[in-house]
């Protein structure tokens, strides 16, 4: 769900910064997932002014060149020109030296200072279509203004900036779906009034054209109104309506469906605008039609109705699966003059049903299957009539029908003191808790010393009983104002049963059997020498045995790296050269205070990835094969927070450090010709040494299996030129932020070092999946998020993406 911060100020003041209110939100439970920046026109026309054309004259090594100085305010810059309206006296649009500009076609460029057939240029005379605000090229855009010359193009054209908030919405909070369901949580955490618009404006101008509505299925249907609006005009909405829905991910279609948009992104209540000369009999139905029968929805398709939905009809038949998706008839379109608009109140039970039946998840079946507010339909409605009245013109020409025979009453519950202190885990006053929930809407109707009971109003679906209730006062009073105490319990209201590291063990050993692995078990007990020898252990911190049976086995291990190396020389003594091990075991060393033991997994690759064939020759192993063992360790157990650093330390040549937070996972690497040596191995050596012990505590349990998503998964390639130094982990870490839920996975299909690119950097040819699994992504969409992944490229790795 995306939230505008320019019209979440409409409803609530706001002094944060978008950061400030984002943390706020998380903090509160509305986890807030990404927050981007919104341009009407795209780069903001950074960078680009409003200047004057003193001198033009033509190019002396080009006919359809012209050389034009030009005022930009603070200073006057040669520019080379080929456009064939440019003349002297003209107020244009510039690009400085140093600009970028996003074109309506074609990829983004910058403007360099460049020489032009041996002329200087320093900077660009812009068509419309060059800054992104229109189709043509024909030439270059001559304003009409009074602006002084240096003025931001941003400011002529009127350049919306806003920041949108991501929120991912949990199932419960129905209520926050909306600019003024999150207003109102800001509301309880700045301690703020929220304001609505008014709707005072509103009255019916006339009664010629009444639609009365008849309601079979009143328990599907606890309320419903609606109005008529009659001699409108369907056209574009206005620039600021536009801009709005463009922030949110939405695509604006005519001025009346726009502002039903509107009001449901902005109020939380989906409202349905039908064509009132397409409405036969003059009468509006909401009742259930028969199995299997035909209905064409606005998407031109025909679907066979399941006979449990509810609808929305005329005396002929079915005008919209109510809830869900309008039909293919009655919609609104450009011949449209009269609109009959409905708001209502209809069960969640009866739109989710229907919503699965027909596989249809829409911005308004997602409001009504959580539950909306009953007592907002009317509101709304006259909000929408205002603004259509506004906007499109017309008169309302109906009063407002309202079938409500049953109203939904707010919900009493009997709260408990001595339980929200034991729940919470701390004392909080009285007054704070009044105040916290009555800044929620949820009032005091009755109190004792020990008890107060409250009303909360129907939109709050979530809070039905006295646990509700403590979560919103705690949610409010900050979850991070708990202190956890040393002696901490907990009450859970399901299992939780404990994590069996042994089964985890077994599960992880056949996970590395399919892959060809051997498990070994070694002896605890090896040579003092490794220790002393090896230039990565200190020796003083050997565990010596006292009745030891011999120098060869005088003290425990502090690395699984030698007694697996042992058995890897004895193996191939033997000639069995191409080896796949494992060992889960324990090392010991002395510690500041007593001794100390850690549980680890160890990993040995050596030889050739497979036997000789006529097919392929035999290839070496590799350390991609190794580092792809553990990154599948850690997928299947749930750990999805690994980093990486390279590493020359340790027994290795070379290798990678994984961290999990601050902890040291382990190391990967191969293992030095010093150490194979020592240990009487003759060919290359591969090892990963991992803290089981670690391992074991962040895992989540082997991974299971998902439904393979209805949506289909679209890649896209980008080819990256970074400095050396930049590992590939760096850039999957700032394209995982970057691309947030859309992006599934990451791959390298090709890396470059050579002649063809700058000494010092490298070429970076990466796949990015992105796949939605609530709907099909469009154009739009993919291209935003290649787009916001291309700006963390080039913003935080310093990356140039190769067109």
């Amino acid at each position: 769900m995306k939230i505008s911060i320019n019209r979440l100020q409409d409803f609530i003041r706001l002094d944060q910064s978008p950061e400030e209110i984002a943390d706020l939100l998380t903090g509160s439970g509305l986890e807030v997932e990404g927050l981007e920046l919104f341009e009407s026109i795209k780069g903001g026309l950074e960078a680009v002014v409003i200047g004057e054309v003193l001198t033009c004259e033509k190019h002396p090594n080009a006919d359809r060149l012209s050389i034009t100085t030009v005022d930009i305010g603070n200073e006057t810059v040669p520019i080379v020109c080929g456009a064939p309206n440019v003349a002297k006296g003209q107020k244009v649009v510039v690009a400085k030296e140093g600009s970028t500009l996003f074109p309506i076609s074609g990829e983004p460029f910058e403007i360099k200072k460049a020489k032009i057939r041996g002329e200087v240029s320093q900077g660009m005379i812009c068509a419309e279509d060059e800054i992104g605000i229109g189709e043509s090229h024909a030439g270059i855009m001559v304003l009409d203004t009074d602006l002084p010359n240096g003025t931001p193009a941003a400011e002529y054209f009127k350049v919306v900036r806003d920041h949108v908030l991501e929120i991912g919405l949990t199932p419960n909070r129905a209520d926050a779906a909306s600019h003024l369901g999150v207003a109102r949580d800001l509301k309880a955490l700045l301690k703020r009034e929220t304001c609505l618009p008014s709707v005072e404006e509103f009255k019916v101008d006339n009664t010629s054209r009444t639609i009365p509505v008849e309601i079979e299925s009143a328990e599907d249907c606890p309320r419903y109104a609606g109005l008529t609006i009659s001699n409108i005009k369907v056209e574009p909405s206005p620039e600021w309506l536009q801009n709005y829905l463009k922030a949110l991910d939405l695509e604006p279609i005519n001025n009346i469906v726009d502002i039903t948009n509107f009001i449901l992104h902005d109020l939380g209540q989906p409202l349905h605008a039908f064509d009132a000369d397409q409405i036969s009999g003059n009468k509006i139905i909401v009742k259930k039609l028969s199995k299997d029968t035909p209905f064409t929805t606005l998407d031109d398709k025909k679907r066979k109705l399941s006979g449990e939905e509810l609808m929305i009809c005329d005396e002929k038949g079915g005008l919209c699966i109510a809830g869900i998706f309008g039909g293919k008839g009655s919609g609104v379109s450009e011949n449209t003059t009269s609109i009959f608009l409905e708001s209502a109140y209809f069960s969640p039970d009866v739109i989710r049903k229907g919503s699965q039946f027909h596989g249809l998840k829409t911005d308004a079946s997602f409001r009504f299957e959580r539950g909306t507010d009953p007592n907002m339909p009317v509101y709304a409605l006259k909000r929408a009539a205002i603004l259509i009245k506004e906007i499109a013109g017309g008169e309302i020409s109906s009063e407002i029908s309202d079938f409500y025979p049953n109203p939904v009453s707010d919900f009493e519950i009997e709260v408990s003191y001595a339980n929200i202190h034991r729940l919470i885990g701390k004392e909080i006053s009285k007054e704070e808790i009044k105040t916290t929930l009555e800044n929620l809407d949820i009032r005091y109707i009755g109190e004792t010393e020990k008890n107060f009971t409250v009303s909360v109003k129907p939109y709050r679906v979530d809070v039905t009983r006295e646990a509700d209730v403590i979560e919103e006062i705690l949610r409010i009073h900050g979850f991070d104002k708990v202190v956890l105490s040393e002696n901490l319990n907990s009450d859970y209201l399901a299992e939780h049963p404990s994590k069996d590291l042994n089964k985890l063990q077994y599960k992880l050993s056949e996970v590395l059997s399919g892959l060809g692995y051997y498990e070994i078990i070694t002896n605890s007990l090896t040579k003092p020498a490794y220790a002393e020898k090896s230039g990565f252990l200190n020796p003083k911190n050997n565990v010596e045995i006292l009745n030891k049976l011999s120098e060869d086995l005088g003290v425990m291990r502090q690395t699984l790296l030698f007694s697996g190396l042992e058995v890897l020389a004895h193996n191939i003594n033997r000639r069995q050269k191409d080896l796949k091990l494992f060992e889960f075991g324990t090392t010991y060393q002395k510690a500041s205070e007593g001794y100390q033991e850690e549980k680890k997994l160890a990993l040995f690759l050596t030889g050739d990835k497979a036997a000789e064939s006529w097919l392929e020759p035999s290839k070496p192993v590799s350390f991609p094969d190794l580092y792809a063992t553990v990154e599948l360790i850690c997928e299947k157990l749930g750990i999805d927070n690994s980093e990486v650093e390279i590493t020359h330390d340790g027994p290795f040549d070379y290798g990678l450090k994984i961290k999990l937070g601050t902890k040291e996972l382990g190391k990967v690497g191969l293992v030095s010709e010093k150490l194979c040596k020592l240990a009487e191995v003759k060919q290359e050596v591969l090892y990963a040494e991992l803290s089981w012990d670690l391992l074991g505590k962040k895992a989540k349990g082997l991974k299971k299996y998902n439904e393979i998503s209805k949506f289909p998964e679209v890649r896209r390639d980008l080819s990256l030129v970074i400095d050396k130094e930049v590992s590939f982990d760096q850039i999957k870490k700032t394209a995982l932020k970057a691309g947030g839920r859309l992006l599934q996975r990451i791959g390298v299909f090709d890396v470059y070092q050579g002649e063809k690119i700058e000494t010092g950097k490298k070429a970076y040819a990466l796949s990015f999946y992105l796949q939605d699994k609530e709907q099909t992504l469009t154009d739009k969409i993919i291209d935003k998020t290649m787009n916001r992944l291309i700006q963390s490229f080039e913003k935080e790795a310093g990356a140039f993406i190769r067109k």
